[in-house]
């Protein structure tokens, strides 16, 4: 088992959810499963298809938003435990998502956070002071009380990926169910930066129902993907990112 000590900053006690929504959606939105039909073409009007989406449309910490102006803190250390896994891949119609065994987790605040499944998406969805990166990875993480933690970590133009490539390879181009490939070990700690510097934030789901239960860790250092890798994912997914969300009375901070 591999061990990654990293940085963090805004305590859990001071997230506060504002929206309620029921289980099933939230569990839903979070497996990629299907529940409202929902697209990236009418992403301003997600909070009016259905009554468990209105923090889409009505929320105050929604998620993604621009990185700039962070306050510097010091911040207490996260620890991040992946162990590598069997791949275990779908295309669940708004991105390529990799699903977790269980064992992976991270801590943060001395509270446990349980991986469930990474997910990309292109472009990337935070910005650096108005600027994107190609792309940009998600793991998601939940705790026993709902909680979620998400670890957002930038792709940028460059050498290939080789630990993304068996995922590129197996990629399906279509909505699909769960493909499994057991000859296959992940080492999902090689797609987090060696810089362990991050933006904190408490923020939303990015996707509907957009509920507000996300405390997010962005890394501020990029990891490196082939311009070919980018195009391969861009065929099957043009584009799959929420438009910026504004940070209203919310405090970012990031590490001294």
């Amino acid at each position: 088992m591999k061990r990654r000590t990293l940085i963090t900053s805004i305590p859990i006690g001071l997230a506060a959810t504002t929206f309620s929504l029921s289980y099933p959606s939230l569990m839903a939105a979070i497996a990629g499963e299907k529940h409202a039909e929902w697209g990236y073409n009418n992403s301003e009007h997600w909070g009016d298809l259905a009554q468990d989406y209105a923090a889409c449309k009505i929320g105050n910490e929604q998620s993604p938003i621009d990185l700039r102006s962070a306050i510097k803190s010091e911040l207490q250390p996260i620890e991040i435990s992946y162990q590598n896994i069997p791949l275990r891949l779908i295309n669940n119609g708004h991105t390529i998502q990799v699903n977790s065994n269980p064992g992976n987790y991270l801590i943060l605040d001395q509270t446990k956070f349980e991986l469930l499944q990474f997910h990309f998406h292109h472009p990337s969805e935070h910005t650096i002071t108005g600027e994107k990166y190609p792309m940009e990875i998600h793991f998601v993480h939940k705790n026993e009380q709902g909680l979620l933690a998400v670890v957002g970590v930038f792709l940028k133009e460059g050498a290939e990926n080789k630990i993304l490539e068996p995922i590129w390879k197996a990629m399906p181009n279509h909505k699909s169910s769960e493909k499994i490939i057991k000859e296959v070990a992940l080492s999902m700690t090689e797609l987090l930066p060696t810089n362990s510097n991050s933006y904190r934030y408490f923020g939303s789901l990015t996707t509907p129902p957009c509920s507000e239960i996300v405390n997010w860790v962005v890394f501020q250092e990029p990891i490196e993907i082939s311009s070919a890798q980018i195009n391969q994912f861009r065929q099957i997914f043009p584009l799959n990112a929420r438009p910026i969300q504004p940070l209203n009375r919310r405090f970012l901070l990031t590490s001294i």
